[in-house]
């Protein structure tokens, strides 16, 4: 049996339980949660570079909903990244769908093909050391197994699934039999799990041969084979992706993996992993693997603590000073239009304030102040009955669509790099400190011809400002009427 795998990256999700950072508009995985690389850009690198290379691992495919289509290529370009491919699936359907749409990719490449099926938003520290585990899994793979990946517990969680095992792990790291899979437990349950030492907590992370991952689904969830072959054999290139036919695909039920085939299939094998993992499933997760200090207090951003333990302090804006003082098992963070004050043992119940906001049509439920787009990204920095101003900040080599407004005009003032402006049939180069009057009606264009981002303010006037007052006459990115750019 062949050695290589086929790394599967699953980026959907909203991370409602890491709000307000994260938001349905831009989940977790795409922002800098630890250190400097997002969890996104983490996974990419994991199976990435000459020893992953070494070891068999090939460039990871990337299964993604459209709205992060861009944002998924220009994060792994960041770190050198080349992905196989990058399907698009027209809507989310959760991760079942998504699993055997990759499986019948690979599948058609290699009849041979082995995936590793990975989320994008957890955290793994010790690259090297996961992708061993991997390696000590591929023995159960050429036996016909599923092969998941169990976590060894340092605490109590009641956060997480568990797997039972039929005899604790020797510590030597190699495949066990899996029992059955567990749900998350009240917290007396899981004091009892930690004793046993046979349950692990579940990674959400498989390794099968595709071939293998099909018959799976044949067998415990036929209702799903059908609708994904079908949108995979109909699916279109659209600039380089992979998109998914979606009258098919919306016919695929939603449901994840786990409890469509993981739980009924009887050939599936542990491999005990202890090497450091986290799924960052809340604030406390994130408290946790940011490594608070002797007072048990982590701060980041301009953040400042007096007199507080146990206590997480992110301000996640530039220029925005959170200050806690005297605090005591507390999460504070702050943006610029949300904060969320919380006790770090109610850190599960953040989704509570994410259904409320959107109960009550709050915009801060689901949508950053920051928006992100193919050319780079924009923000409202005054808004007003008939004027918006925005910091606007386009990519080296980037461009805005050609295209005009019904129902405003717009000024631009370049305050960093360059811009080739387009206005009707003129072409101009504008540099730092220098501007452009776009009257309303013209056709408009800006784009970014250096090797650093351009930062411009627009100041928009008019009688309608809305985001789908657009008409849009070339776009490089193939976007359709009533998108910003």
């Amino acid at each position: 049996m062949s050695e290589i795998v086929f790394p599967v990256i699953l980026s959907g999700g909203s991370g409602t339980r890491l709000w307000p950072l994260s938001r349905k508009s831009y989940p977790k995985q795409f922002v800098e949660l630890l250190g400097d690389e997002t969890l996104f850009q983490q996974a990419g690198l994991r199976f990435s570079g000459a020893e992953a290379e070494a070891e068999g691992f090939q460039p990871p495919v990337i299964v993604t909903g459209g709205d992060f289509r861009f944002a998924v290529i220009e994060q792994l370009s960041n770190v050198g990244v080349d992905p196989g491919a990058v399907i698009i699936e027209p809507e989310p359907r959760n991760t079942a769908p998504a699993v055997l749409t990759a499986a019948f990719y690979l599948l058609a490449r290699d009849p041979e093909a082995i995936m590793l099926v990975a989320p994008s938003d957890h955290a793994i520290p010790d690259a090297d050391a996961f992708r061993q585990a991997v390696r000590r899994g591929l023995p159960a793979v050429a036996q016909g197994k599923i092969v998941t990946f169990g976590i060894t517990p340092d605490r109590p969680e009641t956060g997480y699934g568990y797997l039972e095992l039929s005899d604790a792990p020797d510590g030597s790291g190699e495949t066990s039999d899996l029992v059955r899979f567990v749900e998350k437990p009240d917290a007396a349950t899981a004091v009892d799990m930690l004793e046993s030492r046979r349950f692990l907590w579940n990674a959400g992370i498989f390794l099968a041969r595709a071939a293998d991952m099909v018959e799976a689904f044949r067998k415990h969830a036929p209702d799903i084979v059908e609708p994904v072959s079908t949108a995979l054999k109909d699916a279109t290139s659209d600039l380089g992706f992979l998109r998914l036919a979606p009258d098919e695909y919306a016919k695929a039920p939603s449901i994840s993996v786990d409890y469509a085939v993981m739980e009924k299939a009887d050939n599936l094998a542990v491999v005990p992993f202890s090497d450091g993992w986290s799924d960052l499933g809340g604030w406390d997760a994130v408290w946790r693997e940011q490594g608070p200090d002797e007072n048990g207090v982590a701060v980041s951003g301009e953040a400042q603590a007096i007199d507080c333990r146990d206590t997480l302090l992110r301000s996640e804006s530039e220029g925005q000073v959170l200050v806690g003082i005297g605090l005591d098992n507390l999460i504070a963070i702050a943006m610029p239009d949300a904060v969320l004050v919380a006790p770090k043992d109610r850190a599960q119940d953040v989704r509570k304030a994410v259904d409320l906001l959107k109960a009550k049509n709050i915009p801060q439920a689901e949508t950053l102040p920051r928006d992100y787009r193919p050319w780079g990204w924009y923000e409202t920095l005054v808004l007003g009955p008939r004027f918006q101003v925005k910091r606007i900040v386009v990519n080296p080599g980037a461009s805005l669509s050609l295209q005009s407004h019904h129902h405003r005009a717009e000024h631009w003032i370049v305050v960093e790099g360059t811009a080739r402006v387009t206005v009707d049939d003129q072409v101009k180069l504008v540099t730092e400190n220098q501007s452009v009057y776009v009257p309303l009606g013209a056709v408009h264009r800006m784009e970014n011809p250096g090797k650093l981002p351009m930062v411009l303010i627009e100041v928009q006037t008019g009688s309608y400002l809305g985001e789908d007052d657009i008409i849009r006459y070339e776009d490089i990115y193939a976007r359709g009427q009533g998108a910003r750019g």
